[in-house]
């Protein structure tokens, strides 16, 4: 009953809004003083004008939309159905015209033209007006009803783009949040001085400490999530140079397409200082790679292969297997998938890829089309101590699975690696140059029906076991940071990014290659832990000290993406190219791994170092070896 009388209300609204659109037309079109046979002409007409015109505003949809929440977005679509409406009110005035004047039509429904032209603004007007005020009315009183928080935040919104404008739009209609918008700054001159939802464009980001003196600000909020990561960390230290309390609206590959407003905000991390540009990806290339698949990865439930699985999800893969040895991290990972993708099938399976007997079982009841395979050890100084484990793993899982993908014939194959693969020092990173060798050789066999490539990229943001949760960890205990090197540098990317272009290389893959991910420009460690200091809301070399303790077992001081002999070409998307590799003696590298085989249980360090160098020559054996580019360690280091 309620619902009737709401809608039999609302209808009653439209009906008397049309019919007062009418009126007003016609008494404006004769300055107030209609001559009666117009006036008696308009009686007749105006109930079947109001009546066709609201039939068309249902027709349309214009009756179903929420008042509560008009929009400029549902303003085409009233505005069409009144033009119909006005339109088809001409066509009829003009035929009804061409008959005999004397015919009753003629003499009690004809009209004049400006009455019928003033209605359709008229109409427009009224229609949308009655929402407007409906939604402005509901505004206000959820305001007043809920009224503004005791501590109002004066915020300054750094961006005037689309994402700024929505959140103002946001702020606008939700004073409940105590947020208190004082004005925009961006840098496009053009829009300084204009109002964006009643928040002034007041001048560029450069002015962030002026206008925070000026109005008080406590907070700024950076609403540009397009935007590289120098500019954000620009904006960021200049907001912390001046006490402001620093929010962001994520970046566009973390939104996944979701709309920008409040609900997204939160805190500046230093990710958002150390990732790059937003990644574009050829949809087409990793939709035809992905959709309507079946997809197979393995240590999905490892940081790499958790995110992975999620970029899967959202190009509707018939099935998604995901596969890893720990139960925990495993239930993890397919619980967040399936939260944000319940359409997808997904099959958590618990299983280690060094078990051929499980991996072939998973495998032939599958039937994958593509394998991403991101099962690994990775921590350098930790294989260092476990040799035997990084062979087992990082050798023997990817020479299981890569077998069991051939024999079954898979269609494709993609193997992630790490920068430490090239020219490597460290144990962790010759297992994965052989891992490299064997599914570069494997596929290149003949009758080999699967397409193998790997793809290299340096240390992921965000990853379990970054330097980053160690540093916090640091920090958070009052200091010391410590860091191996001043020099020590390294490449690093997003979780999302380093995801979404292994699915961009295993769609460009022909087989073979070894692809080399854009990692931008190598970053400080030592900057990286005074950035997280600063961000902490301490000082470097005051609050918390910086101690650099040297270069561990296996590390480099610097990374690398490619030999000088590979010579990395770039292929059809620019942030990934080609290490143009030369295909190692097949032969030779499974007699190197069979001679490995025997060592998958030892201790011996220096023995499975001696065996990797035989199959991998490049590869330094002594512990100086990392150190040969190291400048000298000052004498009593201190941080600066």
């Amino acid at each position: 009953m309620a619902r009737f009388v709401f809608r039999t209300s609302r209808a009653l609204i439209d009906l008397i809004a049309l019919g007062c659109a009418f009126w007003f037309a016609v008494e404006m079109r004769f300055d107030w003083a209609p001559p009666e046979p117009i006036f008696d002409r308009a009686v007749g007409v105006w109930p079947y004008v109001v009546a066709f015109q609201y039939s068309l505003l249902s027709a349309y949809g214009v009756t179903n939309f929420s008042w509560r929440y008009i929009s400029l977005r549902e303003m085409p679509t009233i505005l069409a159905a009144i033009a119909t409406g006005i339109f088809c009110m001409l066509v009829a005035r003009i035929t009804i015209a061409g008959m005999a004047p004397s015919s009753l039509l003629y003499r009690y429904t004809v009209i004049p033209f400006g009455i019928i032209f003033l209605d359709l603004v008229f109409a427009f007007l009224a229609i949308s007006g009655v929402r407007i005020v409906r939604r402005l009315w509901v505004e206000h009183r959820d305001g007043a009803t809920e009224g503004p928080p005791a501590d109002i935040l004066p915020t300054l919104l750094i961006g005037a783009g689309r994402a700024g404008v929505a959140v103002a739009k946001d702020l606008s209609s939700r004073p409940e949040l105590g947020i208190e918008a004082l004005g925009f700054l961006d840098d496009d001159t053009s829009k300084h001085g204009s109002i964006i939802h009643g928040v002034r464009v007041l001048g560029g980001t450069h002015q962030i400490a002026a206008f925070t003196r000026r109005y008080t600000v406590r907070q700024a909020l950076i609403a540009m999530p397009g935007v590289d990561s120098k500019t954000i960390r620009r904006i960021a230290l200049a907001c912390d140079a001046v006490g402001l309390r620093v929010k962001i609206i994520p970046g566009l590959s973390e939104l996944m397409g979701g709309e920008m407003n409040l609900s997204r905000i939160r805190d500046v991390v230093i990710e958002d200082l150390l990732g790059r540009d937003a990644v574009e990806l050829d949809v087409a290339a990793v939709a035809s790679f992905i959709q309507d698949k079946v997809v197979l990865v393995s240590g999905a439930g490892g940081s790499i292969g958790s995110e992975l699985c999620r970029q899967i999800a959202r190009f509707s893969p018939v099935k998604l297997v995901m596969l890893d040895r720990f139960e925990n991290t495993l239930f993890d990972s397919h619980r967040r998938v399936l939260k944000e993708f319940a359409d997808v099938k997904l099959v958590p399976a618990v299983g280690d890829v060094t078990d051929e007997f499980r991996v072939r079982r998973l495998i032939q009841h599958h039937r994958p089309d593509v394998i991403f395979h991101a099962a690994a050890h990775k921590h350098v100084p930790m294989m260092e101590s476990n040799p035997g484990e990084a062979l087992k793993n990082n050798v023997f899982g990817t020479k299981t699975l890569a077998d069991v993908a051939t024999d079954e014939n898979v269609s494709n194959f993609v193997m992630v690696s790490t920068d430490k693969a090239v020219n490597p020092t460290s144990i962790m990173g010759a297992t994965k140059r052989v891992a490299e060798l064997y599914i570069q050789g494997l596929g290149a066999q003949e009758g080999t029906r699967t397409t193998f490539s790997a793809v290299r990229f340096g240390n992921v943001l965000g990853s379990s076991g970054s330097v980053i949760p160690v540093f916090k960890e640091q920090i958070a205990a009052g200091g010391p940071v410590t860091v191996t090197h001043p020099e020590m540098q390294r490449y690093f990317m997003t979780i999302h990014e380093a995801s979404q272009l292994v699915m961009q290389a295993g769609a460009l893959g022909e087989g073979g290659e070894v692809f080399v991910l854009d990692m931008g420009a190598p970053v400080k460690i030592v900057d990286l832990a005074s950035d997280l200091i600063r961000f902490s809301g301490l000082q470097p070399g005051v609050d918390i000290t910086i101690e650099f303790v040297g270069i561990r077992p296996g590390e480099k001081l610097f990374e690398e993406l490619a030999t000088d002999d590979e010579r990395a070409v770039s292929t059809l998307h620019e942030k990934i190219f080609i290490g143009r590799t030369l295909v190692a003696d097949f032969d030779a590298v499974t007699r190197g791994i069979t001679r490995l085989e025997k060592h998958v249980n030892s201790l011996d360090r220096d023995a499975i170092r001696g065996l990797l160098r035989e199959i991998i020559p490049e590869f330094d054996t002594t512990d100086e070896g990392a150190m040969d580019n190291v400048v000298p360690m000052p004498a009593n280091p201190t941080a600066g």
